[in-house]
């Protein structure tokens, strides 16, 4: 296919000024930013939501029944603390995953000992609420940082807060740190087991998601109805894609894997180009252990090259990345502390939990972290009608205490990708169950206090996220804009020379569509924030279009489109 000519640049509207069009500081009005309509809308269950919930099983059950057996389920907290780290990184290739669920093990740990220490130094509960408030905190920024993805910091304060209310000694907190650590290992053993019947399942899936993506764009022919969304929605399933592949070990089915995400990437350039059939046949062609696809079109590996420029460069220390999260952190802490302080002022005997609740709701932006309040009550209100009416059952035998907590644990996981609030129908009553572990507790008295202190944790923690303004949003859409402009001009002048370097326009192109991500992702964030100036929302548009148009420009240049033009005669795949 004959290279195209690259597209005359097109002029950039004109960035406002700070104060808005006339000068003037704006701040943009909450009144109409709060939705209700589709908050508690279920979605799609995730593909592989049965993973976390037989993992969780398997490294809970165990524990559990040994210390049933011996008659010490006083001790599960313990357990549960590292057997709840069988949670995350199902995603992850298990390269990755071995040293991601490594460091979850780690920091569930650390922050327990931090807890324990804490209440065996201490029995003063506003002493205990300011902890528990640094530590989520903490917890938050370095989840969000990291990238860990769900459940995020969120276990890791439930544990943790629950920890401080927990009459301790010093002389106890070794062997208590011991069972934490004991039961993470096992759990580590349970993430990483699937490897052997399936060592590339998770890197298979990222790459499937990105090729339906890109077809689903590509159906659209780029210009019909909901392309933007689809293209959106492409755009950042081929990028995690990416992602995935690049923390996976090098291999010849790694190397088979990227030649299909450059399809994807190539069918999200130019997808009036593409055939969607072809790559939806990829796509499920990547089900089971079988052999990964190869496209016939690909004459050599030079559009790889890219990707070694990538796994050379590496990513931003920690400390640059938690920059931009001082303001949740700071949302985190003080409503967290004063979710606990309220609770300890109504005479809650367990503020622990208002604590968490609050440190539940924080997310990118305060429309989210409203939307998340609202599914976190509702899932809470019903979820205490649930253990309202199976106590009962629980209160038979401790045995039947333990199943149907493994029942409820089974049950968030399967249920909450298909919306936060049903997750916590499960969540809520398992928490009031496992406060029935050492001893049986006053069921009524659990009600009131888990209502209130969902109701409080709530509210003042959505108090808290307006009160924290983040200025830092519009900030970082201006750096986000700029870099998308940079690597923009890079592309467009690479696709102008008549024999680039090998690897670097592909090298190139990857940098463009990854800043387009990043754009799409910052300026989704920064419209939901609010008390800040006004964002520059045509030249975030006009950004996306005009990158979208060069990504185009470099394909065509390579020569790598999937023609499906019945009028020229070419074939849909080249062999």
């Amino acid at each position: 296919m004959s290279s195209a000519t690259p597209q005359r640049p097109r002029p950039q509207p004109r960035p406002e000024p700070r104060g808005g069009q006339h000068g003037r500081r704006r701040r943009q009005r909450p009144g109409r930013r709060l939705p209700i309509a589709g908050v508690l809308r279920l979605g799609r269950p995730s593909d592989i939501w049965f993973k976390p919930a037989l993992s969780v099983i398997a490294a809970v059950a165990p524990p559990n029944l040994i210390l049933l057996a011996l008659g010490r389920l006083d001790l599960a907290m313990y357990t549960m603390a590292g057997s709840l780290c069988a949670l995350y990184a199902h995603n992850r290739p298990y390269a990755a995953r071995a040293r991601v669920l490594a460091w979850v093990v780690l920091g569930m740990t650390a922050g327990l000992a931090v807890a324990l220490l804490a209440a065996s130094l201490t029995t003063d509960a506003v002493a205990l609420v300011t902890v528990g408030a640094l530590l989520a905190a903490a917890q938050k920024a370095l989840c969000d940082a990291t990238r860990l993805g769900p459940p995020a910091n969120v276990v890791l304060t439930f544990i943790t807060s629950a920890a401080l209310f927990i009459p301790q000694t010093l002389g106890q907190v070794p062997g208590h740190l011991g069972l934490a650590l004991a039961a993470g290992a096992w759990a580590w053993l349970i993430g990483m087991a699937p490897g052997l019947l399936r060592p590339h399942g998770p890197e298979r899936r990222a790459t499937a998601h990105a090729l339906n993506a890109a077809a689903a764009h590509a159906a659209t022919d780029g210009t019909g109805d909901g392309h933007a969304r689809t293209r959106a929605a492409a755009a950042a399933a081929v990028h995690a894609a990416w992602q995935t592949l690049l923390s996976a070990r090098a291999t010849d089915t790694r190397r088979a894997l990227e030649r299909l995400v450059v399809r994807a990437e190539i069918a999200l350039a130019a997808p009036a180009d593409t055939d969607p059939k072809r790559l939806r046949d990829w796509a499920r062609d990547l089900r089971g252990t079988g052999p990964v696809p190869h496209p016939g079109d690909l004459v050599d590996d030079d559009e790889l090259l890219g990707v070694d420029a990538e796994l050379a460069t590496g990513r931003p220390p920690l400390w640059l990345r938690l920059g931009p999260l001082a303001p949740i952190a700071a949302r985190t802490a003080l409503g967290c502390a004063l979710a606990g302080y309220a609770s300890l002022a109504l005479g809650v005997g367990r503020p622990y939990w208002a604590l968490v609740t609050a440190a539940s709701l924080y997310q990118a932006n305060i429309t989210l972290t409203w939307s998340r309040g609202v599914q976190r009550v509702v899932g809470n209100l019903v979820g205490v009608l649930a253990f309202a009416a199976l106590v009962p059952l629980a209160h038979l035998t401790q045995a039947a205490l333990v199943l149907i907590c493994l029942a409820l644990n089974f049950g968030a996981e399967a249920l909450i990708s298909r919306n936060y609030w049903l997750g916590s129908v499960c969540v809520t009553p398992m928490a009031l169950l496992i406060t029935e572990f050492a001893q049986v507790q006053d069921s009524g008295r659990l009600i009131t206090e888990r209502l209130v202190d969902t109701l409080v944790g709530a509210v003042v923690g959505f108090v808290a996220a307006v009160a924290v303004t983040n200025r830092r949003a519009g900030d970082r859409l201006g750096h986000a804009l700029t870099a998308v402009e940079r690597a923009r001009e890079q592309a467009a002048r690479l696709v102008a020379e008549p024999r680039p370097a090998p690897g670097a326009l592909e090298s190139a192109r990857r940098g463009l569509a990854a800043a387009l991500v990043d754009l799409r992702a910052t300026a989704d964030a920064a419209s939901g924030e609010w008390w800040q100036r006004a964002l520059p929302a045509e030249r975030v548009v006009s950004a996306e279009q005009s990158g979208h148009r060069t990504l185009a420009a470099t394909v065509r240049r390579q020569g790598l489109l999937l023609d499906r033009d019945a009028s020229t005669g070419a074939e849909d795949v080249r062999r």
